[in-house]
């Protein structure tokens, strides 16, 4: 199966644009699409029309839907060093309202994901889910969490660690920015041997 790779032509197009684009490419129907990812046919939909925002774990599983490696979406910047200073954060370019810094060093087999995330308010990302684990822990702010049948309200200090298996989300209900730190496992940035990012495994 052909692994596609982001254009300079595409990285202009809006996500929507490009997710239609790369379907219509495969001849797929929304449906489709939905059963090889494991997300819903109307989320699809919307995030079509650019009125929902996927998380990067729904991308992943788009990603892996479509036969398109990640930079097809995003553009995940690259490093040769294990130091990370805040004067130059590393962020991931993707079309959404959060603000992603990648924290992790490009090992060549990189196993989990280390990303600080700076959420506005109003913001909910969709339910996902995958193999692996997943911890939050909140920097400054509060959020709501919701993983499972488990409900809480976070603020400073709290965290959550859980089996993503289990259907998860969370949401900014606030009035100012959230600040996030996310530790995932294993790692959506996976590389091949030849360096490209490929789609990870997105259970869903």
């Amino acid at each position: 199966m052909q692994i596609v790779s982001t254009t300079d032509r595409r990285r202009q197009m809006p996500m929507g644009d490009r997710i239609r684009a790369r379907r219509k490419a495969l001849g797929l129907t929304l449906q489709q699409v939905a059963e090889r990812s494991g997300l819903s046919a109307p989320f699809i939909s919307q995030a079509e029309r650019d009125l929902s925002v996927p998380s990067l774990v729904s991308l992943l599983a788009l990603a892996d839907a479509l036969t398109v490696d990640l930079t097809y979406f995003m553009e995940v910047p690259d490093s040769g060093t294990i130091v990370h200073r805040a004067a130059k954060p590393r962020r991931i370019e993707v079309d959404s309202p959060v603000d992603y810094i990648d924290l992790a060093s490009n090992l060549a087999d990189r196993k989990l994901d280390i990303i600080l995330m700076r959420v506005p308010p109003g913001h909910a990302f969709p339910t996902d889910q995958r193999n692996g684990e997943d911890f939050l822990y909140v920097v400054e702010g509060e959020m709501t969490g919701t993983v499972g049948k488990t409900k809480a309200k976070l603020g400073a200090g709290d965290s959550l660690h859980f089996d993503s298996l289990q259907p998860h989300s969370a949401r900014n209900a606030s009035d100012r920015d959230v600040v996030l730190l996310y530790v995932g496992t294993p790692s959506i940035f996976r590389k091949s041997a030849d360096g490209v990012i490929e789609a990870g495994e997105a259970d869903a």
